[in-house]
This record gives C-alpha cells, structure tokens and sequence, in this order.
C-alpha cells in the first residue's frame, strides 16, 4: 500500500502498525457483514437450501429407527396407580431386606429411617409440612408407584438394572418398615394395587382436563 503527500514525488509505503491493523479489520469486517468468514470468502460457493428432513448431500439422517410395537413395549415400563403395567414376579419383606441392605442402606442408611445422600424412606408418623419429612409411610397416595420409581430410578448409578423379582421384594420391604404390610406378605401384580397407602386421601384430583 502506498501515499505521497502533497508536494512530495517520493511514493513511500505506508508501514504504521496501526495502520495496517485498521485496513486488516476493515476488511475482516467487510467480509463478515457478507456472512462469509475472511478465509473461507474466496472458497465459498453457493448451496441451495436442503428440503426438510434431507441433509445437504442428498441422503437422510443417519440415526433412529422405526417405532415398531416391540421398541416401543420395551421402553414402556411405566406403572400406572391402578396397577396396570405391572409385570411377573413376587417379592417379600425379608427378602427386601436383604437387598435394602445391599442397594440402598449406603443413601438411605441402614433402615431408611436416617437417610443420607438420598432421602429418608421410612418414618409412619403423619405427614405435616414442615414439621415432618415425606416420606413412602406417610406421603406416597399409592403402593404401585413405589415399584414404578424404584424399578425406573434406582439405583442411581444404575437404574434399570434391578429384576422384578427384585423390585417386588425391596416394595414389600419398604412397605413393611413403614407398617403398612405384614411382614410375610407377598407382593406382586395382584397383591400390590390392593394395598391401601395411609396418604391416599391427601391428594386432590385435578377435575380439569387435559390440555395438549
């Protein structure tokens, strides 16, 4: 880049740091108010715009996978209040107990009236807000949401990896501990809805209707 000043022949370069630094944005600037990166100005050619669903290079997506019935009654786990969901298998107390000790006792502590890391579980006195801590005994409306948490949830450093049968005996378990079952009571599909939890009338249905 050259100058001359008035009344001067002699042509010199303009070499100012701060000169060249002005020019250098300038033209940065120029390129990026085109939506074209400095760089990548003399490279870029137009694209036409892709149709919806169609990557730029003509094929699909390259992920996912049709919904068949069978994904879709694999990922359907879910337990509803009424029981409805609830799989094959049984479970008792005792058994509970044992896997309590093994799964849970490290967040709940030992019996899962002391809690820890995660909540406490076990505490029968009636709930009042503030004064005591929610817990399955005394909050919980319905016994068939225990198994739908703990089979969905729990563990926490890996959930979903307990079987049934499993599931069933660590309900029956927590269930017992709060007195709500007898201790040799088997738990399973149809034993489980017909327990009746001691907060199922301390909450109120929502009579409004779904809005999607």
């Amino acid at each position: 880049m050259w100058t001359h000043e008035v009344g001067d022949a002699v042509r010199r370069p303009l070499s100012s740091p701060l000169t060249l630094l002005i020019f250098g944005a300038m033209a940065s600037a120029t390129a990026l108010l085109s939506g074209v990166a400095p760089q990548a100005a003399a490279q870029q050619a137009p694209v036409a715009p892709a149709r919806p669903g169609v990557i730029s290079g003509g094929g699909r997506f390259g992920f996912g996978q049709p919904a068949t019935v069978a994904v879709i009654a694999a990922e359907n786990i879910d337990v509803r209040s009424d029981g409805m969901g609830l799989p094959r298998g049984s479970g008792t107390a005792d058994q509970g107990h044992v896997l309590y000790a093994a799964t849970c006792a490290s967040c709940h502590g030992d019996t899962g009236r002391e809690g820890g890391s995660g909540p406490i579980l076990v505490d029968p006195t009636p709930f009042q807000p503030g004064l005591t801590p929610p817990t399955i005994g005394n909050y919980w409306p319905y016994a068939t949401t225990v198994y739908d948490y703990i089979n969905r949830a729990m563990p926490p450093e890996a959930p979903g990896s307990l079987q049934p049968d499993e599931v069933y005996a660590l309900t029956a378990y927590l269930l017992n501990a709060n007195g709500i079952i007898a201790s040799n009571a088997v738990i399973n599909a149809q034993t489980l809805p017909r327990v009746v939890m001691p907060n199922v009338n301390g909450f109120i249905p929502d009579p409004r209707p779904d809005v999607r």
